[in-house]
This record gives C-alpha cells, structure tokens and sequence, in this order.
C-alpha cells in the first residue's frame, strides 16, 4: 500500500530494501552513493552509464519487484545532475550547492522579506539568522564559494530595500544620518525609482553596509 511520503518509517524501510542493491553494486565493483530511494553510480563512459543503468535497473525491478522511476533517472555529466541538494563543478569536481536548492532558500528570504509584512528589522533578521544557520550547517561543505557569496550579496540587498521601505519620508535624513553625502541622499531619497532599485545604489550600500547587517546578527551563507 505504501507510506506517506516524507514519513519517518519511509526512510526505514528504503534502506532495508535497498541494502540488498548495496551488496549488489559493491559486489560488481560499482562507485556509488546512495541516500533512501536516491542514489548515484559512477562510471567511467556515457556507453558504460547505459549499460550499467539496465543492468541495474533489471536487477531493481526483477529481484526487488520495485519500479524504477525514468522520468527522474539519466545517464549524464556529474555536473548535469544534482544529488540531496549538491552538485559538482566542471574544473576539478568541487562539491557545489546545486540551483534549486538555492532558489529554494531564496523563496524562503523573499517571503520572510516581504515589505508589507511590516515587522522590525530585528525581528526579520532573527528570522533569517534561524533559516540561514540550518541551511549552512547543510550546506556549509560546499567547496565552490562564489554562488554562496553571490547569495549573501543578494540576501543584504533585499534588507536594503526592505529598510528603505521602512525609512519612508524619513529616507534623506536617515542617509544624511549614516554619512551620505547631501547630493547623494537627495538624488536617492528623490529618485523615481522604487525601493528594489534603489537597494543597489552607492548611497544604501554606504548607509547600510555588510557590517551593519553582521552586527544585528545576521550570518554568510558562505564559509568563513
């Protein structure tokens, strides 16, 4: 009948089944990481890939009675392919954090940032100090740093324009505040632009730099 997905006992019960396909690879000298009902096989060719996927399928299905999923299984690059989150680089085979996981986090930032949400900034940077801390200590051995810093960056920006937001008709007087120079504060402060695009201005970036944001408590997502 099953279990429900996502359920303690599903992970339980795919390792006992699928301990038997362990033994199996190993047993025919096979590279291989699997995690539950999720798994990868090294070889060293896309026609040793081919072979080795019906082999292997054949075996699931024939002395497992279990059906293979083919929408979700390929023969392809390392770097084509993503595995609990992790992918790898094309120079030298760096573990790197995969594109849907971090568009997965930056759904979570757009809704914890959301300006009609209305809240203190001290209380959305405590929320994102929470989701940011779990997701690193996932993802913190990530070796290829520059997507993570490119995500920091992006994180900052969206505290800019939410803060900004906030400011209001106060906007000139708080960059004045925070050392901007009268002609920078009065042209951003007068811009016709919205709050997104003025985020990424000299004035906000001086006003409300990296340091800021650290010293309320907010974390990298990149190592370091």
């Amino acid at each position: 009948m099953g279990v429900p997905q996502g359920g303690p006992l599903s992970p339980g019960l795919a390792n006992g089944v699928l301990d038997e396909l362990d033994w199996e690879l190993d047993r025919r000298g096979h590279r291989f990481a699997r995690y539950a009902d999720d798994g990868n096989i090294v070889v060293g060719s896309e026609r040793a890939g081919v072979r080795v996927r019906g082999s292997v399928t054949r075996f699931i299905e024939d002395s497992l009675r279990l059906t293979v999923n083919a929408r979700k299984s390929a023969v392809d690059r390392p770097w084509n392919r993503k595995f609990l989150g992790f992918t790898v680089s094309r120079d030298g085979g760096k573990l790197k954090v995969a594109d849907p996981a971090i568009d997965k986090l930056k759904h979570r930032i757009r809704a914890l940032t959301r300006r009609t949400r209305g809240r203190r900034l001290s209380e959305i940077v405590a929320e994102l100090r929470e989701a940011l801390l779990g997701w690193k200590a996932y993802f913190g051995v990530a070796e290829v740093l520059s997507p993570l810093r490119d995500l920091d960056k992006w994180i900052r920006r969206k505290l800019r324009c939410y803060h900004w937001k906030q400011w209001g008709r106060a906007g000139y007087r708080e960059l004045r505040r925070r050392g901007v120079s009268v002609r920078e504060a009065w042209h951003t402060s007068k811009s016709a632009h919205g709050p997104w695009r003025l985020s990424k201005t000299p004035a906000l970036a001086l006003a409300l730099p990296a340091r800021y944001f650290s010293n309320w408590g907010l974390p990298t997502v990149a190592a370091g």
